[in-house]
């Protein structure tokens, strides 16, 4: 299968949240994580995220000229299922090509971004990596949320994890970096290998290598 190289980037809690109770959003990084990511983002050729994340969120998924002047900002990539996105988010501005990714059953609107139908139910996400490489996508990086990074995980889709974890604790029903129904037998279990760790302003960030 032809699809871009897969990069996951996440910041998350000592005690592995990415947001707090109920799904707010936290800042966990600090100013030298955000360029970390900003650089990132300049290199890859597609940022994804999931539908929650933009309703939740509003993000642009824009370099920021500040940590990385005159950069290309990446394709901008929606996860969507039902096709629900709001008109008015930032994602669907004309500041970088956006595609939204939803299903065959989906129904049909007119939106500022080109719109990929990949399975029925569901996004197929092996269908859509292959029409992004198509397009001339060869690296992908994957921001969230949980169910967006544990279904990329589950799909055996994933190259690079770049975690960084910052020194504060949640705790509760708060989301995690991994949602879905997890693990159930230790064959089922994802194991990666450590590529570097460091410490990155008040945190900690690790590059982790998916084992094949």
């Amino acid at each position: 299968m032809n699809r871009p190289k897969i990069i996951i980037n996440a910041a998350m809690s000592v005690d592995g949240k990415i947001a707090l109770v109920g799904g707010k959003r936290i800042k966990i990084s600090d100013e030298m994580d955000f360029k970390r990511v900003h650089e990132l983002r300049a290199r890859v050729d597609a940022i994804l995220v999931g539908i929650n994340t933009v309703i939740n969120d509003n993000p642009k998924l824009t370099v920021k000229e500040k940590y990385v002047p005159n950069a290309k900002n990446p394709v901008r990539i929606v996860l969507d299922s039902k096709l629900r996105i709001p008109e008015n988010v930032r994602i669907l501005n004309n500041a970088a090509k956006t595609i939204i990714a939803t299903t065959k059953t989906a129904g049909h609107r007119e939106l500022n971004a080109e719109i990929i139908r990949c399975g029925e139910k569901r996004v197929d996400l092996k269908c859509l990596m292959e029409e992004l490489f198509k397009r001339g996508i060869r690296s992908l990086m994957v921001e969230g949320g949980s169910t967006v990074i544990s279904s990329f995980l589950r799909e055996r889709l994933v190259d690079e994890l770049y975690v960084f974890i910052g020194p504060v604790i949640i705790g509760g029903t708060a989301p995690s970096l991994v949602g879905g129904n997890g693990a159930r037998e230790e064959k089922d279990v994802l194991r990666m290998n450590v590529l570097s760790c460091e410490r990155l302003g008040y945190g900690i960030l690790i590059q982790y290598e998916v084992k094949k």
